[in-house]
């Protein structure tokens, strides 16, 4: 049984059309309901409405990537617990509708962050690339946030320093826009939200945001293990904390702690390898060694990174992960499974024509159909199973 090629796919207004998501070989699609506000329950027909569009196209809408946690559950504030209820009847809704794989983060306020998203590789191709100095421009300079000078070295302080004196203001709002950039279609964070949300978690802490995890997903369990509901959480994008935001979910340790304190079935993870790989002390084997039962999805991109922590995503075979070695993990575990893993190609360059075009940051057409066929081949190679189902 191989493992399924999937392609995530922003709705009718992606620039990335489902045939061309046929053409580019995959037949699972991983999509959102981006619509609909962070926090209100998906309603059924709309879900309905979504599907029926992928399946006429001749695709399976396999994972739905994200049913997005409201920041009240996060925080856990007052009124968590209606959105925790709202979450509960959105995740049942899918599950009549047959979608049963939730991708999820609890990363505080943004979600991947990036500082630059053009950077030109040897080849003329362009890739999304997290810069320390650059993060401590905007930290320092242009956002100015309290207590930030302690988060960064002497060097870096420095390089940032000379790096926005010589920047003009189109630059400084181009990195202000890449750094606070949300989810295609759904729009960017604001600069005071973001600065009263880092209020906010620093009297949260780390253990306080772990413990509202747990509480989030236990308070799902009975619905999810009713249901048939799969819950995979997304590493932490980069996984460190930045601008003074705590992180709990970007080693083998926090997936370890999670999976242990809410240990059920339901309870699983996304296996990103660019968002595991920008982190120097992580392993990737062993990360995946300690969670390959809770794995249901898994995004496989690659990343370069240097000794100061800054990283470039990479050719999806390329780069500082051996993906190799993931690929014949996931293949290994994937033979024990009754249904296949669903996989897709995380992030891709832009390139060819799409350098012409307006794309969503990492989710062109051309690198991602580059990196599924690379993975393809990849998987083929390791399997042998050569139009095999």
């Amino acid at each position: 049984m191989k493992l399924k090629q999937s392609w995530r796919w922003y709705g009718p207004n992606d620039p990335v059309t489902l045939q061309d998501v046929k053409q580019a070989g995959a037949t699972g699609v991983v999509t959102a309901l981006h619509h609909i506000p962070h926090g209100a329950i998906w309603p059924l027909e709309d879900i309905l409405e979504r599907k029926n569009i992928i399946e006429d196209a001749g695709l399976e809408w396999v994972v739905v990537e994200s049913v997005p946690v409201h920041e009240a559950i996060k925080t856990r504030r007052a009124d968590a617990d209606k959105y925790i209820e709202n979450y509960k009847v959105s995740l049942q809704n899918l599950a009549q509708c047959g979608i049963k794989t939730v991708c999820y983060n609890f990363m505080p306020v943004l979600d991947w962050t990036r500082t630059q998203l053009d950077l030109v590789m040897h080849d003329g191709s362009k890739a999304l690339y997290f810069n320390w100095t650059d993060l401590a421009v905007f930290d320092l300079y242009i956002f100015r946030r309290a207590g930030a000078a302690a988060d960064y070295s002497e060097k870096v302080r420095e390089a940032a320093r000379l790096r926005f004196e010589a920047m003009d203001d189109d630059e400084k709002e181009m990195l202000t826009t890449n750094i606070l950039m949300g989810i295609p279609n759904e729009g960017n964070i604001e600069m005071e939200t973001l600065r009263s949300s880092i209020e906010e978690y620093q009297q949260i802490g780390r253990e306080g945001l772990q413990k509202n995890l747990v509480y989030f997903l236990s308070s799902i369990a009975e619905v999810c293990n009713t249901s048939g509901i799969r819950m995979t959480i997304h590493p932490d994008d980069p996984p460190y904390p930045i601008l003074g935001l705590p992180r709990i979910v970007s080693c083998k340790e926090d997936f370890q702690y999670l999976l242990g304190a809410v240990d059920q079935p339901f309870n699983g993870v996304c296996f990103c390898t660019g968002s595991l790989g920008a982190g120097a002390a992580n392993h990737l084997p062993d990360i995946f060694e300690a969670v390959k039962s809770r794995v249901y999805f898994a995004h496989l991109r690659n990343v370069t990174k240097d000794d100061e922590g800054n990283f470039y995503e990479a050719d999806h075979l390329g780069g500082d992960v051996n993906m190799y070695t993931i690929m014949k993990a996931l293949v290994e575990e994937n033979d024990k499974r009754l249904e296949p893993i669903p996989f897709r190609p995380d992030h891709g360059h832009q390139m060819l024509d799409d350098l012409a075009k307006v794309t969503n940051p990492g989710y062109s057409a051309i690198g991602r159909l580059r990196g599924l066929a690379e993975l393809r081949g990849l998987e083929l190679g390791i399997t042998g199973r050569y139009g095999l189902d």
